[in-house]
């Protein structure tokens, strides 16, 4: 996958706020459509599947029990 996207749940990443999110989904969307920007007739399907991965991302994180941590953080 995108060897830059880093992991975001704990112990790697104590807290993953919205900015870390927001930029693995970034990176996630970038890598899959082959843009690193898209053109102007592509922006609104890049923008949507960013907040898409982004939301998605959040939810995970908050739903993830690892052992020895509590779950949600």
């Amino acid at each position: 996958m995108c060897r830059s996207i880093q992991t975001l749940r704990p112990p790697f990443t104590e807290h993953a706020g919205e900015a870390e999110i927001r930029a693995a989904a970034l990176q996630y969307v970038r890598k899959i459509s082959g843009f690193r920007a898209p053109a102007a007739h592509n922006r609104e399907a890049f923008d949507e599947a960013v907040d898409a991965v982004a939301a998605a991302t959040a939810e995970l994180l908050e739903r993830l029990v690892v052992r020895g941590t509590p779950a949600g953080g």
